[in-house]
């Protein structure tokens, strides 16, 4: 099984009154995520499993640790995945072991390039415990995913779902998107959750299948209080710059001819001899034959009287 172990003594920071910063490192892509910078013109795509901003108060407050950790974060213009199943914290409840989350399946993936960014997270059969709680999940889930595609040219868009039963300090709830669903629970503590809403911009898409607004506050435990956020499969994507359009070819102009009609000067009929004046041509012999043979006649008629 995949895990990241991290261990700091509590002991040491009581005595000292030194505050620590607990931080899973983040998975990054080949080349980390500060690369993505180095691309220009391509997408971005980032996705986790799993994301907490928590603070622990030990001995009554005395002494405050900043737990942050991250699951399975991946980034991209690189193809990036991440498969780890747990987050384990060694330390934090009197020297023993502490597993954030454990579950049976919980990936990362995120590719980007010039023409399209997308970046998906899933968790299946997973169960969040917090220090203070070693036998009671904070939270178990059946199935959250979130997904975020952003395509050069088009409008970028992003979900999320929540499959299955929702159990909250041993309570099963129901999610409403109206608002945060908030489980009480007398002497353990107070959790706020709520499914988290797509966001959208002409270039940017971001999803995120739960957060949850956590403040535990167990009796009789080493551990005072706990309280923070936590985010379960979280997307997020940047668009590609879109490509500049193609210059169009000027079509070729053709020589503007005009159709010939019955009303202009027609050309001579050279090739057989006749032409526009042919007629009033003909007219006129025939006139001039007409009086060539009266004259004849009238001639022929005076010789013979």
């Amino acid at each position: 099984m995949n895990s990241n172990t991290f261990r700091t003594p509590v002991a040491a920071l009581v005595a000292t009154g030194a505050v620590a910063l607990l931080t899973a490192p983040p998975a990054f892509a080949t080349g980390s995520a500060g690369s993505t910078g180095s691309h220009p013109g391509k997408g971005k795509a980032g996705a986790v499993v799993l994301r907490t901003t928590l603070d622990v108060g030990l001995l009554n407050k005395t002494v405050h640790v900043p737990l942050k950790a991250t699951l399975n974060e991946v980034s991209a213009p690189a193809d990036a995945a991440k498969t780890a199943l747990t987050v384990t914290l060694d330390g934090v409840e009197g020297g023993k072991p502490v597993s954030i989350l454990r579950a049976d399946v919980a990936t990362s993936k995120a590719t980007a390039d010039s023409t399209r960014a997308a970046a998906e997270a899933n968790l299946a059969k997973a169960r969040i415990h917090v220090p203070g709680l070693p036998l009671l999940s904070l939270i178990e889930v059946e199935k959250v995913s979130s997904k975020a595609v952003c395509e050069a040219g088009k409008k970028p868009v992003a979900a999320s779902n929540v499959l299955g039963t929702v159990t909250v300090l041993g309570k099963k709830v129901t999610l409403s998107a109206g608002g945060p669903t908030k489980v009480e629970v007398p002497k353990v503590g107070l959790v706020s959750l709520e499914l988290s809403a797509a966001e959208t911009t002409s270039t940017t898409a971001a999803a995120a299948a739960l957060r949850l607004k956590v403040s535990v506050n167990p009796l009789d435990l080493n551990v005072a209080q706990v309280d923070g956020e936590i985010v379960l499969a979280e997307a997020r994507c940047e668009s590609p710059a879109a490509p500049a359009p193609s210059p169009t070819p000027s079509p070729t102009k053709l020589p503007d001819i005009k159709p010939q009609t019955g009303t202009g000067t027609q050309p001579d009929l050279a090739e057989t001899g006749g032409g526009s004046l042919t007629p009033y041509v003909t007219g006129g012999a025939l006139l001039l034959l007409g009086f060539g043979a009266a004259a004849l006649v009238v001639t022929r008629r005076g010789r013979a009287s």
